[in-house]
């Protein structure tokens, strides 16, 4: 059943809300909707405070480290950690108290998918793929998508289809998939996507990207028959949104609990 689920998004060391297709290395270009006065550990409490499972943290770029530690350290073993992830540090950061490790852009050297990494990966969890989300974050193409690495900057030549999905299924527990073009923008959902997600995936994906308010919820669950979860980021009231209030979130998930 679609639930909602929470996020921190770091970046040189803050809690952060940005429009995703403006992260890049000149900071110049960089558009932000808001940069959080509270640590990265406070939104852990409140998550934990409320029982709302399944939530990510993903470190953009360097300098996010310690934060994403101090996240972890508030709610061991109940948060996802990404962004910079690899062979050598996933095990790591479960150590730290991650639930699982998110990985994308360690999977795509040169912008190719490479399975040998991916299974570099799986092996560095002693193959618990229960510890694994893969991130295929992506950018549209006309009526298809391309995961995108790199903070979303670079496409690569993986299109998200059904055959890449079953591919990819046997060795992670659940995919996070950020629609690119709509992150951070909350212009609304990208529901093709959302359907093709729920036709494709037969372990559970969440949705990133473009949500407004509480009744994108339902029409996430519309959309994909109940199969696919939504996180709501900058639309959010604890990330000084306007469109939800992150108590209005959890009582959905109660109310549409099976």
């Amino acid at each position: 059943m679609t639930r909602f689920r929470p996020c921190i998004d770091l970046h040189a060391g803050q809690v952060k809300q940005i429009v995703g297709g403006t992260l890049s290395t000149q900071e110049s270009e960089l558009k932000t909707n808001h940069v959080s006065k509270h640590p990265a550990e406070y939104f852990s409490r409140l998550y934990r405070d409320a029982n709302s499972l399944g939530a990510h943290v993903i470190m953009l770029g360097p300098g996010n480290e310690d934060a994403a530690r101090g996240a972890l350290a508030a709610w061991p073993g109940h948060l996802q950690v990404g962004g910079g992830i690899t062979d050598a540090n996933a095990k790591k950061w479960i150590e730290a108290g991650a639930e699982k490790v998110i990985i994308t852009s360690f999977l795509f050297p040169e912008g190719r998918f490479s399975l040998d990494r991916l299974r570099s990966v799986l092996s560095a969890l002693d193959n618990d793929k229960d510890k694994l989300v893969i991130d295929l974050s992506c950018r549209r193409k006309g009526n298809t998508w391309y995961v995108a690495m790199n903070k979303w900057q670079t496409m690569t030549e993986m299109e998200i289809t059904k055959e890449s999905i079953e591919m990819f299924e046997p060795y992670c527990s659940e995919f996070l998939i950020h629609a690119a073009d709509n992150e951070g923008l909350q212009q609304g959902i990208d529901t093709d996507l959302v359907a093709k997600l729920s036709e494709w995936c037969t372990i559970p994906v969440t949705y990133a990207g473009g949500a407004r308010t509480v009744e994108d919820l339902d029409r996430v669950k519309q959309s994909s028959n109940g199969k696919v979860d939504l996180t709501i980021g900058s639309a959010l009231d604890v990330f000084g949104g306007s469109g939800a209030k992150f108590e209005d979130c959890v009582a959905w998930n109660a109310a549409n609990a099976q």
